[in-house]
């Protein structure tokens, strides 16, 4: 008996429903990406691991996917090697390639590589998959689509404005209510000198990141054991759990990073990005938030991520201001800021709150049943002129019994049925059904393609 097909966990298939939804988020989000400006390239899906090793920190580098080399991967490791099973050393020897864990790292390798025939500054988007060896759970797979955008060439702040515009115009033609959530690398590098601990501020930002995960006190625990002393706990307490109006929240942390140059650098950072935001309107709630941190190293200023209010999910959106991104290749002095729509995610929530639209999900709008051989070819002359209306039209291929026909079209939610039988034929029109509300109507070629119009 042969053995039941699988696919690895953290994957997915997607049925054509589920494709059309997908879709339906990528044509959104690439749409306002145009609208901004901004140019489509693509990268390989494996990447040299020298490019991705030690841009993730520690933990990101653990979950990177790495390729076994083609031909004799055993050649010049010796027995002492093998017999060590040393894993991690071993996957050095074994392994060149790995698959890419986000989109921006090869981003960034694209920019030094092609320096010279791009125009700065360079306003990409991508729209491609990413592999990361995580534990399966909800919300988190380990294949998932990423929608990037990034600036690269400009310290302008506009940027980062633009971006979180960009954000709250995505969710609101998706019609999810969320909270854009601020930061900057700055305040975070400020509070861990003021508490003096500033040789721990990776240990710091990735153990308040998680607070919303595993709360406070494990956040202290964790803390507590990377080697942060208990004073300096303490004093971290009332900063994360600031409170109160974005405007209040900037006030007193110009108070409390008054000796931080770097720190107050970041409070000034925030303030003009939220308070040009405010000037613009944007529609959706934007909040300053402290534990906000990003796990990622290679963030230096702003930092943001969006949160569904109507869904229980992790982050939906994320990004920030990364400068030495593009250093590690060889090409200093080039700051960038991008974003990245989690599209899997988003998935998740359009699909709990039901808000695709109709006609992004039906892909078949007229199906023509199928009498005989006379009417077929009568109908596939019909078909051609609905499509080249652009009306999505289909011929049932065999002349099979009507309930098969019509089971057939209910099953892809199809919402309109031509039926042409020789009186029809003889009339020159078509009998148009409406599947919702069960009336059909007689009416001619032009008359039906208006109707569906």
């Amino acid at each position: 008996m042969a053995a039941k097909p699988s696919i690895p966990k953290g994957t997915r298939d997607f049925s054509p429903v589920e494709m059309a939804k997908r879709n339906y988020i990528f044509n959104t989000i690439r749409d306002v990406y145009h609208l901004y400006g901004f140019q489509q390239i693509e990268t390989p899906s494996m990447e040299m691991l020298s490019t991705l090793m030690g841009k993730y920190g520690e933990e990101g580098d653990k979950l990177l996917f790495k390729i076994q080399n083609s031909g004799d991967y055993f050649k010049g490791i010796s027995d002492e090697e093998l017999l060590s099973r040393d894993a991690a050393k071993l996957a050095s020897k074994f392994c060149e390639k790995g698959l890419r864990y986000d989109l921006t790292v090869p981003f960034a390798r694209y920019v030094v590589m092609h320096q010279n025939e791009i125009s700065f500054p360079f306003k990409r988007y991508q729209i491609q998959p990413v592999w990361r060896a995580d534990r399966p759970q909800k919300g988190r797979y380990r294949e998932f689509y990423q929608c990037d955008a990034d600036v690269v060439g400009s310290d302008s702040l506009l940027n980062e404005v633009e971006l979180m515009q960009i954000v709250d115009e995505v969710f609101t033609r998706f019609d999810i209510r969320v909270c854009i959530k601020i930061n900057n690398r700055k305040i975070l590098s400020g509070i861990a000198e003021i508490i003096g601990e500033s040789d721990k501020i990776v240990d710091i930002t990735v153990a308040i990141d998680k607070l919303d995960k595993i709360g406070l006190d494990n956040v202290n625990k964790e803390l507590a054991e990377k080697g942060i002393s208990e004073e300096a706990i303490a004093k971290l307490q009332p900063i994360i759990l600031l409170s109160g109006s974005n405007a209040e929240k900037l006030a007193t942390l110009k108070n409390v990073l008054a000796g931080s140059e770097t720190g107050i650098k970041g409070v000034e950072e925030s303030e003009f990005i939220l308070t040009t935001l405010s000037a613009l309107g944007i529609k959706n709630e934007i909040e300053l938030d402290l534990t906000l941190a990003r796990g990622l190293n290679y963030y230096t200023g702003a930092i943001f991520e969006v949160k569904a209010l109507d869904v229980q999910i992790g982050s939906i959106t994320g990004g920030g201001r990364y400068d030495n991104l593009t250093g590690v290749f060889g090409l200093s002095g080039v700051s960038g800021v991008g974003i990245s729509f989690g599209a899997d995610r988003i998935f998740d929530v359009l699909n709990q709150l039901e808000l695709y639209p109709k006609e992004a999900v039906n892909a078949t709008k007229l199906l023509f049943v199928n009498f005989g051989e006379k009417e077929a070819a009568y109908c596939m002359g019909v078909l051609m002129k609905v499509r080249a209306a652009g009306i999505t039209a289909e011929l049932f291929p065999d002349s099979s019994k009507m309930k098969k026909q019509m089971t057939y079209a209910n099953n892809k939610n199809i919402p309109f049925v031509a039926i042409v039988g020789e009186d029809e034929m003889n009339a020159g029109k078509v009998m148009l059904k409406d599947m919702e509300k069960g009336e059909q109507n007689l009416v001619t070629i032009d008359e039906l393609i208006q109707a569906l119009k």
